[in-house]
């Protein structure tokens, strides 16, 4: 059984006389401990698809399934990291990621042991006690991925994480994720517009198109883990990206890639 089911999932919003279909037939099957991206051209309903898998957008048809459960709402096995971390901040960076285990009545000294584990995971060990406005956009990232975590979540739904941060430190934060995820693999699904950073990331990426949009190609990526510069620099990295970009951007070179 795949660990989270996006079955013929149709995604409207309100039109002036009809709805609009932004999404319609959406098919795909997420492994337990799969790292697997969503690219498309903007517009064609990557962050949709997210939000609706963690249950904040309705779907107007089809099913998106966790295990055998139907998602119909949020809960606290999907965890969500947006492109804007929104740390409240006039909390610390220990009670920000502490938040999510407060709100679900986790005593005190419980829960802060667990945000310092987190802190400490994604490398802010040390900042606990500062305030998101004394942290980088790379930092406050951190933070938002901290306090995902925390919750122990069996999905990481990522929408653009490090969409707002400049190129050097993207690619720091890409491998630092890495990092963290190989460390108990949760099932990731992670929508990003960077080509290079889906497939330095994925184990597969979903590329989608069309009008409705709906999944037109899964590359499955074949790249050794754990993955470093030296796999951006290889022949199979650039193979792959060349493919992706061709089917992004309309080339005519679309044939499969071999590893």
């Amino acid at each position: 059984m795949a660990h989270i089911t996006f079955d013929q999932v149709q995604i409207s919003y309100p039109g002036k006389d009809e709805p609009f279909v932004a999404v319609d037939g959406f098919d795909a099957e997420i492994e337990e401990g799969e790292f697997v991206t969503i690219v498309g051209a903007s517009g064609c309903g990557k962050s949709s698809v997210l939000l609706a898998a963690d249950g904040l957008l309705p779907i107007s048809g089809g099913e998106i399934r966790l295990q055998d459960k139907k998602i119909t709402k949020p809960g606290p096995d999907r965890g969500v990291v947006f492109q804007d971390a929104s740390l409240m901040p006039w909390r610390t960076i220990l009670a920000n990621v502490a938040f999510g285990l407060e709100m679900q009545g986790v005593d005190k000294a419980t829960r802060l042991e667990k945000a310092r584990h987190f802190v400490e995971l994604v490398g802010l060990a040390g900042r606990e006690d500062n305030h998101p406005h004394q942290l980088s956009g790379g930092m406050r990232q951190r933070v938002g991925i901290a306090r995902a975590l925390a919750m122990d979540p069996a999905v990481l739904l990522m929408d653009e994480p490090f969409g707002a941060l400049d190129a050097q430190t993207r690619e720091l934060m890409a491998s630092e994720l890495l990092r963290i995820w190989d460390l108990d693999r949760k099932t990731v699904l992670f929508v990003t517009h960077g080509i290079d950073e889906a497939v330095f990331l994925a184990d597969r990426v979903l590329v989608m198109g069309g009008s409705p949009s709906r999944v037109v190609e899964v590359m499955e990526i074949d790249l050794p883990r754990p993955r470093d510069a030296a796999v951006r620099a290889s022949e199979a990295f650039g193979k792959y990206r060349t493919h992706l970009a061709d089917l992004l951007f309309g080339a005519t070179t679309t044939a499969p890639v071999a590893p």
